[in-house]
């Protein structure tokens, strides 16, 4: 069970690049159109910052259940969280109803930062937060199994 769920987190990433592939590839009301035209921009603005982190976290979640969370590993998952917001950004630059910005692309990257230094605070400098409990429900023993 707990290699199962190992495979679990460790394929959760990459659905969830698929799914914002597939979100982007969409007009940006497809999925969600608000009445009221101010918040409906607050809260698609809002997810920039949100949206890419979410793949940071995920990506460091697979790699915590993996036992292969070093700090090293934290920055790569960072850096391909960035340019995917990156890339998502020129993809939907080619997408009929849907434009890139720079700025788009910059909330994505803040969005991955701010995830991705209070993770290194509190997990590499503290051993503390979420990350821990997941390395204690997947004992390293089991990933070989």
């Amino acid at each position: 069970m707990k290699s199962f769920l190992r495979i679990v987190l460790s394929i959760i990433p990459f659905i969830y690049m698929a799914l914002i592939w597939y979100m982007s590839s969409n007009p940006d009301d497809l999925i969600l159109d608000l009445p009221s035209s101010a918040t409906d921009r607050f809260i698609k603005e809002a997810l920039h910052l949100i949206e890419f982190a979410i793949l940071y976290v995920l990506f460091v979640v697979a790699l915590a259940a993996n036992h292969k969370l070093t700090a090293a590993a934290s920055l790569t998952a960072a850096i391909i969280a960035g340019l995917y917001g990156i890339i998502d950004e020129l993809h939907q630059s080619f997408v009929p109803a849907r434009s890139a910005t720079l700025i788009d692309a910059i909330k994505d990257i803040v969005g991955v930062l701010a995830v991705y230094f209070h993770i290194q605070y509190h997990y590499f400098k503290h051993q503390r937060g979420f990350l821990t409990v997941i390395e204690r429900i997947l004992p390293k023993k089991l990933r070989d199994a």
